[in-house]
């Protein structure tokens, strides 16, 4: 069965019914995000031998621009999970990609910090906005475990994925980025309680707190302060077409561009970061 089959089949089953709720109630389309997870389009563009589709940008953007017709909080949800598995993809380890190719594992962006948080300057290499471009997240390394600490803005299905692509500095502190695909249940991860805004309703989109997380340092992606080349040659094209692809509806366009505006949450009354 081709995905475009597979993926008809979901939109009329799951994601169809999911929509009103999202969009009246906020609440997050958790019975489509499985669906497409059963239905293999989780998996659309791990490599196959770990058992994914195989499948690239051209197919991803067609799932989520025929989903943003439909659903777009399961749009911008599908979008920020591609653009994440785009990086694991590329230097991740086995067993994550595997996770996801089997529907079973949902990924999320955690990279936009504070704009008043984060230092860049005209030396900066990333051809995106500069909030991404010098995280001031830290890491802190002991032994095999390493404390993740800071706040990222903006991160769609927070609380609702089973892990977070999240950006640090380098583990020596100097300036540029490092990479870690960061568990959700991991202990002392937060979202607001009440989120601020942001993200098409029922996109779950809301800040993520690391007050540290301390995660194994084996989730490392690819190598120590080389996060900004994976996110250059993988992420960031591949987001930048994706949400235009989700914002196809005025709606999730709003939404997108609600996002981009920086509504804060409320740092009172956090609650932990695991899906339910």
């Amino acid at each position: 069965m081709s995905y475009r089959t597979s993926l008809s089949a979901v939109l009329a089953e799951s994601v169809a019914p999911a929509a009103e709720p999202a969009a009246g109630q906020g609440r997050f389309p958790r019975g489509a995000v499985s669906a497409l997870g059963r239905a293999g389009l989780l998996g659309l563009t791990v490599a196959q031998e770990y058992g994914g589709a195989g499948l690239g940008l051209s197919e991803a953007l067609d799932v989520v621009g025929r989903t943003a017709r439909v659903c777009p909080a399961t749009a911008a949800v599908l979008a920020s999970h591609f653009a994440a598995v785009a990086a694991i993809d590329s230097c991740g380890g086995s067993w994550v990609r595997e996770e996801i190719a089997a529907g079973r594992h949902l990924v999320s962006l955690a990279l936009d910090e504070d704009p008043y948080e984060t230092t860049c300057d005209t030396t900066c290499e990333l051809p995106y906005d500069t909030t991404y471009a010098r995280p001031r997240s830290t890491a802190v390394r002991f032994a095999d475990v390493v404390a993740l600490r800071g706040r990222k803005r903006q991160v769609v299905a927070a609380g609702e994925a089973d892990s977070y692509l999240w950006s640090s500095r380098p583990l020596d502190g100097r300036d540029g980025m490092t990479l870690w695909v960061v568990p959700a249940q991991a202990s002392d991860l937060f979202v607001p309680a009440r989120p601020g805004g942001g993200g098409p309703p029922g996109s779950g989109t809301s800040s993520l707190h690391a007050d540290p997380v301390l995660v194994p340092a084996d989730v490392l992606l690819g190598r120590d302060g080389g996060g900004a080349a994976v996110l250059r040659r993988s992420t960031w094209p591949w987001l930048l077409e994706l949400r235009s692809a989700a914002a196809e509806l005025k709606s999730a366009d709003e939404g997108f561009r609600s996002a981009d505006k920086g509504l804060k949450p409320a740092d009172a009354g956090l609650r932990p970061a695991s899906a339910a």
